[in-house]
């Protein structure tokens, strides 16, 4: 299903509570970025918010899904997890659950700088 730029512009609405928001085409969807921090996936009708190990349960909890795509025919599971339904409505809403990706999307950039 393709992403409508209508459905990504709303998604960006919703984390301009949290700082500067940019989205880019990518893969069929949107990346998020806030404060060029990459935070969301939009695919489709679907927000995917980044996580890690930390975070990952409390998405679990909230009734996420997490985001899963096919490559050389195995499904390869993401970092990324489904906002719940209630937080797609407001920015107030959404807000925890930015804060909550940008956290794991820093901590998995710091990462990333460690092994390099």
């Amino acid at each position: 299903m393709p992403t409508h730029p209508e459905f990504a512009s709303h998604c960006a609405d919703l984390f301009s509570a949290i700082g500067a928001v940019q989205t880019k085409r990518m893969f069929g969807g949107y990346g998020v970025y806030v404060d060029d921090v990459f935070i969301a996936i939009v695919t489709g009708d679907n927000l995917y918010l980044k996580t890690d190990d930390q975070m990952q349960p409390r998405f679990t909890a909230a009734g996420g899904t997490q985001f899963c795509f096919a490559a050389r025919g195995k499904l390869q599971a993401t970092h990324f997890w489904s906002a719940p339904a209630d937080a797609m409505d407001s920015s107030a809403l959404m807000r925890p659950w930015a804060h909550l990706a940008f956290e794991a999307a820093l901590r998995a950039r710091a990462k990333a700088k460690k092994r390099r």
